[in-house]
């Protein structure tokens, strides 16, 4: 998952909107949105690894995870950490102890931004700094650095969501096409990560296609009082090959 925007409203009839993008390599297999096995957790699952990189569970409880990009190759030897969401979800700790004792023992994986929520809290986890972070109510966003670090896609991301929550336009086909975003970034606004410039504008757009590399899914995911809804979009080198949507009651 590379791209991440939500809408917190702690104490309201729909506490959490939350919109994704996720990137990855055409050629990683993955399952599309399903119940997985035990009907707890609803997921897509990365076939290589094993977890997840957005998923729900029955009871309300949702997490995510973005990658922190750098110009280094991530270490073979460290766990998936595709895990750390099928594990929150499998849980039933608190978010914050959960990611309390996640961050003691963060520097084990690849570097990774975790986002959680419990059903009362939404909290995040920045692995590099082993910091612990309680999401303000509104409207928030992470991609392949720090929480609310201000790439291009993220200040695109964020303002279209405020602008649909403003308009009252937030319904599913409005909000997802926020994730089709193909623009890139202008030069001089580009994030500086270590890669090349070519590179670096190409993963600027909301929306990634490249030859090789590209947004696989995007994913809608609306929790209510009553009941949740996830809804999925799947993409691969040649465009749209899937859609998947689930409602279920909280």
């Amino acid at each position: 998952m590379c791209l991440i925007a939500w809408n917190w409203q702690p104490a309201s009839a729909s506490p959490l909107l939350l919109l994704a993008n996720r990137d990855e390599f055409y050629h990683r297999a993955a399952h599309p949105l399903h119940w997985w096995e035990g009907g707890k957790l609803l997921a897509g699952q990365d076939l290589q690894a094993g977890g997840t990189w957005l998923g729900v569970s029955r009871s309300g409880r949702l997490a995510a995870l973005t990658n922190y990009r750098r110009p280094t190759p991530p270490r073979a030897d460290a766990p998936s950490r595709g895990e750390l969401v099928a594990n929150f979800l499998k849980s039933e700790t608190k978010a914050a102890p959960f990611l309390q004792a996640l961050a003691s023992r963060a520097d084990a994986y690849n570097p990774f931004n975790l986002l959680v929520f419990d059903g009362v809290q939404l909290m995040g986890l920045e692995s590099r700094h082993a910091k612990v972070l309680d999401m303000p109510p509104g409207v928030g966003a992470v991609s392949n650095a720090d929480f609310q670090t201000p790439w291009p896609k993220v200040t695109r991301l964020t303002k279209g969501l405020r602008a649909c929550l403003d308009q009252h336009t937030s319904g599913a086909d409005h909000l997802l096409a926020l994730l089709q975003d193909r623009t890139p970034a202008p030069d001089a606004l580009l994030p500086h990560t270590g890669i090349a410039l070519p590179l670096e504008r190409a993963l600027s757009a909301t929306f990634i296609a490249t030859p090789h590399y590209g947004t696989r899914a995007s994913s809608l995911v609306q929790l209510h009082q009553t009941h949740a809804e996830f809804t999925e979009h799947r993409y691969d080198f040649s465009g749209l090959i899937g859609r998947n949507q689930h409602t279920f009651p909280l």
